[in-house]
C-alpha cells in the first residue's frame, strides 16, 4: 500500500511563532501546507486572509493546499494563484456554476479540488468527479479545528473510491477533520489518499515524530 499524503493544516499552528512552526514543516515528511480560508458566512468563524498567507507561502518550501470555505470562491482565484498555490479546493455547496469554477481554477494553472460537507452525498459529485483532481471529505462540520471525529465518513470514502474507479477518474481523497494516528489508518486503509491533520501534529510534543508517524500510516 502505497503512503498517504500529508498535508499539516496551518490552521493549528502558533502564529506568534509562525516561522517556526513552518520550518518544522519544512523539515518534516509533510508532502504539502494545508491553508483553511473562512469567511465568516460559508462557516461560522473567519481565519486568515491573503496578506497573512503572503507570508505564509513564502516560509514554506511545501506546496500549498489551499481551501476556501467561503462563498464565490471563483471571485479569489487570481489571489490563490498569486500565493503559488498548487491545488484549490472550492466547496461544493458554495458553487451553484461548479464545473465552471473547476474550469476557471485550471485555466489558472492551478489542480482543481472540491470539499463535500458531512452531510452532502458522495452521489452528487457523480457529474464532476471526472474533472477534478481531488475530492475533500470534511470529516468535521467547517468552521473550527480540533473537532471529533464523524465516524460515517469511513463509509464515505469507500463509496467515493467505488465512484472514482467506476467512472475511470483519477481524484484523489482528502480527509479534513479529527485526523490522529488512529483515524488516519482506518482512512488508509478505507482508500483514503491524503489526510489533513492539524491539532494531532501541531500539538504533538514532538511533531516532526507525528508527521513520520502518519506518513508511515
Amino acid at each position: 500500500m502505497k503512503r498517504p499524503i500529508i498535508s499539516p493544516s496551518i490552521l493549528s499552528a502558533n502564529f506568534a511563532h509562525l516561522a517556526d512552526d513552518m520550518k518544522m514543516v519544512n523539515e518534516s515528511d509533510a508532502d504539502w501546507v494545508h491553508i483553511d480560508i473562512m469567511d465568516g458566512v460559508f462557516v461560522p468563524n473567519i481565519s486568515f486572509g491573503f496578506p497573512v498567507l503572503k507570508y505564509v507561502a513564502e516560509l514554506t518550501t511545501k506546496p500549498l493546499d489551499v481551501h476556501l470555505m467561503i462563498v464565490q470562491p471563483e471571485k479569489f482565484i487570481p489571489e490563490v494563484k498569486a500565493l503559488g498555490a498548487e491545488i484549490m479546493n472550492v466547496h461544493f455547496e458554495a458553487c451553484p456554476h461548479l464545473h465552471r469554477v473547476i474550469q476557471q481554477i485550471k485555466e489558472a494553472g492551478m489542480k482543481p479540488a472540491v470539499t463535500i460537507n458531512p452531510a452532502t452525498p458522495v452521489s452528487f459529485l457523480k457529474d464532476i468527479i471526472k474533472d477534478v483532481y481531488m475530492v475533500l471529505l470534511m470529516s468535521v462540520n467547517p468552521g473550527f479545528g480540533g473537532q471529533k471525529f464523524i465516524e460515517n465518513t469511513i463509509d464515505k470514502v469507500k463509496e467515493l473510491r467505488e465512484l472514482i474507479e467506476v467512472s475511470g477518474s483519477h481524484a484523489l481523497i482528502e480527509i479534513d477533520g479529527g485526523v490522529n494516528l488512529e483515524t488516519g489508518k482506518r482512512l488508509v486503509e478505507a482508500g483514503a489518499d491524503v489526510l489533513v491533520a492539524g491539532s494531532a501534529i501541531f500539538n504533538a510534543p514532538d511533531p516532526i515524530k507525528m508527521t513520520k508517524e502518519m506518513k508511515n500510516l
